[in-house]
Formats: C-alpha cells, sequence, structure tokens
C-alpha cells in the first residue's frame, strides 16, 4: 500500500506573533490597518486553504490579547487564577480583578460569551473600531476611576472562554485557539482533549460562574456589600440559573443586572408564578434587570422583549451583531446601576410592548387598555425619549411604534401581568 514519508508530509503553517511581521501597524486613532493598504483592517482569507487563514487569524488575536494585557493591566487590574491556589504550571483560568476586592462596599462583575478572551469585548469591534472600543480598558477605568479606586468598586472580570488548558503551552486558551495549534504536519488530526485539558471547578461556562459566585465574591460579602452584574448571552443565562438557585443567600447583595443579548426566556428560566412575590428573583429580573437587543433603534429606545425575556429590553445601539453589543452599551449599562446603587429601592416598571403579544393576548389587552380613563397622545419622538420611570404605574402598555403618532395608555396593572393578560384571551375565547 503506497504511503507518505512524515518527511514529505506538508508542513503547518506558522505565522508570526508580531503585527508587523504579519503586515499589519495600528494607526493613530488605534486602529489596526494593513501596512500595504492602510485602508484596510484585517484580511482573514489569504489562501485557498483555510488551514492557512486560521493559523494566521490566530496569530493576529495573539498580538491583540497581548497588547490588551499590557493596557488592562495598567488601569488597575490583575491575575487571579481559579481555582485559587493554583500555580502557574498547574491547569488553571486566568481571571482580572482590582486589588481592593479585601475593601471594596461594591463589586461589578462581568460575565461574557464562551468565545471570547479575556479582556476582550469583540474582535471585530477592535478590527473595525480600534483596540480601545472593543477591548474593556475604558470599561475598567470607568469603573475604578482614573486613579484607579477612589470610587471604593472592585471589578472582576470572569473568563467564560479560555476553559481548555494547553498543557504544552501552559496556558488556558478558548475553543477558537484550540483548533489553531500548532501540528506536525498540515495533515495531522487535532490532539483530542483529554481530563488533562480540564481546569478543576471550572470545566464549562456555569462551573465558571459559579465559582466567582462562592470562592470569589461570597467570602467577601458583609452588611451593605453590593454587586452589580453585566454579562452577554450565555454568560447572563449562566448567572441567572446560579441566582435562581441560591437567591436566598443573594437576595439581599445583588442589586442589579444588564444582559446584552439575553437568551434567558420566562418559559424555561424564570417561575412567572413567583412575580406577585416582592422578594423573588423572578421580581428582582423584571424590576432591577435589564436586556440591550441588537436592533436599528438608537441606544437606550424601548424594545419588545418583556414577555420573553421577563426584563425590560432596550435598543443596545448595535444593528448587526451580538458580540458588539458590550462596546456600544457598557456606559449606558453602567449608567444605570449607579442610579440603582444611589436608590435601593427603585424598580423598573415592566414595560410591555402590545408587539410583544400574539394577537390572542393583544386585542383582550387593546380592549382592557380602551377602558382605561388615563389616555395620553404622545409623539413618537417623546415617547421613545421617555424613561418608563417617569410615566407612573405599575405597568406600562404600548403600540408597537410604528407610525408617526403612537397613542400610550397607562394604567396599574397587577404585578402578574403576563398571567392577567392570557386569562383575558381564555375569557375573550370563551365568549
Amino acid at each position: 500500500m503506497f504511503t507518505y514519508r512524515e518527511c514529505d508530509l506538508p508542513d503547518d503553517p506558522v505565522f508570526p506573533t508580531d503585527l508587523t511581521k504579519l503586515g499589519y501597524f495600528i494607526n493613530d486613532n488605534d486602529q489596526i490597518r494593513m501596512i500595504s493598504d492602510p485602508e484596510l483592517g484585517f484580511q482573514y482569507k489569504i489562501n485557498r486553504n483555510d488551514r492557512f487563514n486560521v493559523k494566521q487569524r490566530e496569530a493576529f488575536n495573539e498580538c491583540i490579547r497581548k497588547i490588551v494585557f499590557e493596557r488592562i493591566t495598567a488601569a488597575g487590574l490583575g491575575v487571579l487564577r481559579l481555582p485559587l491556589g493554583a500555580m502557574q504550571n498547574d491547569a488553571h483560568v486566568p481571571i482580572l480583578v482590582s486589588d481592593n476586592l479585601h475593601k471594596a462596599s461594591r463589586f461589578v462583575v462581568y460575565f461574557g460569551e464562551p468565545n471570547q478572551d479575556l479582556g476582550i469585548w469583540s474582535n471585530r469591534a477592535i478590527g473595525s473600531d480600534g483596540i480601545q472600543v472593543g477591548c474593556m480598558v475604558e470599561f475598567a477605568q470607568a469603573v475604578l476611576g482614573e486613579d484607579r479606586h477612589p470610587t471604593g468598586t472592585a471589578l472582576i472580570l470572569a473568563n467564560s472562554g479560555q476553559l481548555v488548558w494547553y498543557c504544552a503551552g501552559g496556558k488556558a486558551m478558548t475553543q477558537e485557539s484550540w483548533l489553531a495549534l500548532n501540528l506536525s504536519s498540515a495533515v495531522d488530526s487535532l490532539p483530542s482533549q483529554t481530563n488533562r485539558n480540564k481546569i478543576l471547578g471550572n470545566l464549562n461556562a456555569f462551573q465558571h460562574v459559579q465559582y466567582i459566585f462562592e470562592w470569589i465574591l461570597s467570602p467577601r460579602l458583609r452588611q451593605g456589600t453590593t454587586v452589580d452584574v453585566i454579562a452577554m448571552s450565555e454568560g447572563g443565562l449562566s448567572a441567572m440559573h446560579y441566582l435562581k438557585k441560591h437567591w436566598s443567600l443573594w437576595r439581599n447583595h445583588i442589586s442589579g443586572m444588564c444582559v446584552g443579548s439575553p437568551i434567558q426566556t420566562v418559559l424555561f428560566d424564570l417561575d412567572k408564578t413567583e412575580l406577585s412575590n416582592p422578594d423573588s428573583f423572578t421580581a428582582f429580573v423584571s424590576r432591577r434587570c435589564r436586556g440591550y437587543l441588537v436592533g436599528p433603534n438608537v441606544l437606550g429606545t424601548p424594545e419588545a422583549g418583556y414577555v420573553e425575556h421577563g426584563c425590560n429590553c432596550y435598543a443596545s445601539g448595535e444593528d448587526s451583531f451580538t458580540e458588539c453589543i458590550m462596546p456600544k452599551a457598557w456606559r449606558h449599562m453602567l449608567s444605570w446601576l449607579d442610579k440603582l446603587q444611589v436608590d435601593p429601592s427603585y424598580q423598573e416598571q415592566p414595560r410591555l410592548l402590545l408587539g410583544d403579544m400574539d394577537a390572542g393576548i393583544q386585542q383582550p389587552l387593546e380592549r382592557m387598555v380602551s377602558m382605561s380613563n388615563a389616555e395620553t397622545d404622545i409623539d413618537e419622538e417623546v415617547l421613545r425619549n421617555t424613561d418608563p420611570s417617569e410615566l407612573g404605574g405599575d405597568i406600562v402598555v404600548t403600540e408597537a411604534m410604528s407610525g408617526s403618532r403612537d397613542i400610550q395608555k397607562k394604567r396599574d396593572y397587577n404585578d402578574k401581568v403576563l398571567e392577567w393578560a392570557q386569562g383575558l384571551a381564555e375569557e375573550d375565547k370563551e365568549n
């Protein structure tokens, strides 16, 4: 049988982890551009063989990781290895924390997506808008203050992405980086992952979130300590699953929560029967949690989503990619979380858009709203720029914002708005 000798196999492509050698530079706007054509950013496809493209992208991303790490440590964050006590050569996942964990009265913790590197919002945003925009350096500076820690707030940047331990390299990495490991030849298979590639207590994103809460945050809680959670998609879902299960322990400490591209659902992840209980986790999500969605509207515009996700939803200012939500919306999130810190009794009014519901629920709702004594004609621009807290009542019901004029009708509704609306639909069917 004909076989190739090992020396005859094509070499696996290798690219230097140096921007200049890769053909790129950082311009005056902090954007990475090609040396040969300063108008062009990163070019993924350089070869018909996709292995070359994958390896070049990984080398490029490694350059970004080094730059971001230097900047974010200069902003006042340091590396903490998990599990606690792990040595540099032990299997561990690094997270970034401020050095005031032991004395802070407020913690801001970020849980990202399981495909992003530590300290980076979005590689896509870094490529298009600049390194500072696509990484968490300015976010860290905003939380900690320009002089590092005058705010008394500690910051924890979790690392839900780099949960694979690369033994030969002595570092944690994402699944994407694992697929770009150097091989003996271009036709060799990737090494299989075994128990040696697992990190104790951090086998997956949910375990990582749980470890942060139980080993990093919990020992530092005392009376009056508050925690703000900012998360993206799977990170937000993992945090909600953990908090829902242990809400009695965390209820007095979790101040607020913001989730980019939320994927939790009322049907599967929240107990809507507890909505009327002010001490329940479902009520907390309804009153002190926000979701930020991809869409064409300007940042902060109310969006449909309360019925599906159990919390008020807003436009993120990003119209195309979920991974670019955080670079656009983190300032808006922090501003709202600061408001919750100032007023612990503040409760967001659930905003239920008629566009959230199917016709079976929308029609009886419209019928009941029409019976309300409080009817106000509000111009579309006024409605879009009005904070829900300024409108009064427990829940605001509005028509979908599709015309030049919108009618907003408000009334104090029962906290169990979902069950109430569905009950009206059933009554209409019976009648």
